[in-house]
């Protein structure tokens, strides 16, 4: 699955899946643009994928603020001249807070990270693609779009849910094209804010959640990645408006 030549963008690249994606990808051939609001924090997976002999750039944008992603975008093509793939990543989950205390303004900070920052971002990388008549999207979902999510609130699952709509008609609208657009769904992986999350929950609580996984044992963030860099390679030149579950059989279709 080399990815040689290719240029990426991922979004939500300061940590986490984003991160190992972008590490990922690198270490296939992509040239590797990473974007997040933590300048510092970019700026280390920059120099960890240049370090391992890739190409990286650093890009901070706030991924809801429509100026700040269309100028992420004409950077990103303005140093390496085309854009081949994008990983719709950014987003963050939620205190499992209940529905009668979640203020209208935390609904909606949560759907616009998770859900309106993909719809941006393939908005201002919809015409470079078109104009190469080429182009991969992955949105990064979650098994809470699936479901319902195990450790957030009913914002990121409806966030996440609306992720999936978005891939499927995007896949339709921008395939004649030659774009796929495709998902994950990544069940509980252990980046490192999960892991906060998991840790603070009681052995029973653990037991419990992995008791509903066949596999008997949550998610590594570089499980995701690999799956992402498949959808962004030739491999699957033929795979449009699919999501692909990581979840280790815990939900099956």
């Amino acid at each position: 699955m080399s990815l040689t030549d290719r240029v990426a963008l991922v979004t939500g690249a300061s940590r986490g899946i984003g991160a190992v994606t972008a590490q990922v990808l690198a270490r296939r051939g992509a040239r590797v643009a990473v974007s997040a609001r933590s300048v510092g924090d970019l700026e280390k997976v920059v120099a960890g994928i240049i370090a391992a002999g890739g190409k990286a750039l650093a890009v901070p944008c706030d991924a809801v603020e429509v100026t700040q992603v269309d100028a992420m975008v004409q950077r990103v093509v303005r140093e390496w001249g085309r854009l081949d793939i994008l990983v719709n990543n950014a987003g963050m989950g939620t205190p499992t807070t209940p529905v009668e205390t979640i203020s209208p303004a935390d609904w909606d900070a949560t759907v616009d990270l998770n859900l309106k920052s993909a719809f941006l971002a393939i908005r201002a990388a919809a015409p470079v693609m078109k104009a190469q008549k080429a182009g991969r999207i992955i949105n990064v979902a979650s098994f809470a779009g699936r479901r319902y999510s195990l450790i957030s609130g009913p914002m990121y699952t409806a966030a996440k849910a609306g992720m999936l709509g978005l891939a499927r008609h995007m896949a339709g609208e921008l395939g004649p094209f030659g774009i796929s657009v495709n998902s994950v769904a990544p069940s509980i992986a252990l980046t490192a804010r999960v892991k906060a999350k998991w840790e603070a929950k009681t052995s029973a609580e653990q037991q419990a959640i992995l008791s509903n996984i066949p596999l008997r044992r949550l998610a590594e963030p570089e499980e995701v990645a690999t799956v992402i860099a498949f959808l962004a390679s030739d491999d699957a030149s033929y795979v449009n408006g699919v999501c692909i579950d990581i979840n280790g059989g815990s939900y099956m279709m």
